[in-house]
């Protein structure tokens, strides 16, 4: 008896709710999911591809799909994905990423927003959509994202992620837009550390941190507890030294009301870097509620920088996210969660030593390569 392939993942996402009406139900909903979340592991970019993955491999998914009425059509995926509930659908998604996440341990968790460039539709008046999503970066796995609301932006965005990830031992790190009391409070409240940057457009605290910096590198940091580490780079015509300063035991001077939870200590990153024989110097302030951990501080600074170029670069380079002209309605943010799907199967897939690209490739000829991504699910 030939088994079929092992694909729980569908399972996750057999309790969404269907949008048809029950006269346009030619095709079962967990049918039209399983084979656009397949073609998209497969690298399919439209629903025209979809379909056309699907009628390829027809014989394949019949072993383990209904197909009551054969494939459907790329206008049935269009129509059913514009109307699907996106927030239902992230919340399937969040579910099967909670099944199947190890969080390590300090994990540095990197959230970041990202333009969907293509997704505007100027004859509706409809702006690219922005999401924000969470990046584990030691187990490279995308842990959730959101939707910025149109009249919005991160900042609130940004609140209604960390609501609904599991975040306790992680270290959380942000970009400025993230340097606000509430998202640090969300933050703690989840038993978590952060990391998050500071500019120029945060007034006092900023004046504040570089003022107590200048005043430590004046004195040679007496009188402050602090930690120093430092890191060097030489490569492709560039030569870049990092200094990472970290000072501790700071809330008495910067944050005396207490108004920043767990606000423990700052970090300054001074980059002296040289390229072509040209040398800058850049300097760049954080807030953090580690302690007196330099390394660990630097370790956080660096691995931020791992969501974009270990997930939006692979969005944009292997799934082509900036070219996809799928706009209409719901379609373009639950499309963005199939690439998610995508992202964690074809990373978690470790056997195959290739890029993401290579392996949809493999995945899209070989049907036994691909239940072997899916049975990672």
């Amino acid at each position: 008896m030939k088994l079929k392939p092992k694909i729980t993942i569908a399972d996750h996402f057999a309790v969404m709710s269907d949008p048809r009406v029950d006269r346009t139900k030619l095709h079962k909903l967990i049918d039209i999911l399983t084979i656009a979340i397949c073609a998209v592991i497969c690298g399919a970019d439209s629903w025209v591809a979809i379909e056309l993955y699907g009628c390829t491999k027809y014989e394949w998914l019949k072993t383990f799909l209904e197909l009551p009425n054969g494939i459907p059509a790329h206008d049935t995926f269009a129509r059913v994905f514009a109307q699907l509930n996106p927030q239902e659908f992230q919340e399937c998604f969040l579910n099967w990423i909670k099944s199947i996440q190890k969080i390590t341990l300090g994990e540095v968790v990197a959230i970041d927003g990202k333009t969907l460039c293509s997704s505007h539709d100027k004859s509706s008046g409809q702006s690219a959509i922005q999401m924000v999503s969470a990046w584990a970066t030691t187990n490279r796995l995308v842990l959730g994202q959101v939707k910025v609301d149109e009249k919005s932006n991160e900042i609130t965005a940004i609140p209604e992620l960390l609501k609904v990830l599991e975040l306790s031992g992680c270290i959380v790190t942000i970009d400025a837009i993230g340097c606000q009391k509430d998202i640090v409070k969300l933050i703690t409240q989840q038993k978590a550390d952060y990391v998050i940057t500071l500019k120029k457009n945060q007034g006092n605290l900023y004046n504040e941190v570089e003022n107590l910096f200048k005043s430590g590198i004046s004195t040679g940091f007496q009188g402050f507890e602090h930690s120093t580490y430092k890191t060097e780079e030489t490569g492709h015509g560039r030569h870049e030294n990092r200094h990472y300063v970290m000072l501790s035991d700071i809330q008495s001077r910067l944050d005396p009301d207490s108004v920043w939870s767990n606000f423990n200590s700052v970090g300054m990153v001074e980059s002296v870097r040289q390229v072509n024989g040209k040398t800058t110097v850049e300097t760049r302030y954080f807030i953090s509620s580690l302690k007196d951990n330099a390394k660990k501080f630097a370790n956080s600074v660096r691995s931020h920088w791992g969501i974009e170029n270990s997930l939006h670069w692979v969005l944009d380079v292997a799934l082509k996210e900036d070219d996809c002209r799928i706009i209409k309605d719901n379609a373009p943010q639950n499309f963005a969660v199939m690439r998610q799907i995508a992202v964690n199967l074809l990373g978690k897939e470790n056997r195959m030593k290739r890029g993401i690209k290579n392996k949809q490739f493999l995945a899209a000829m070989d049907n036994k390569y691909l239940e072997r991504v899916l049975a990672l699910a």
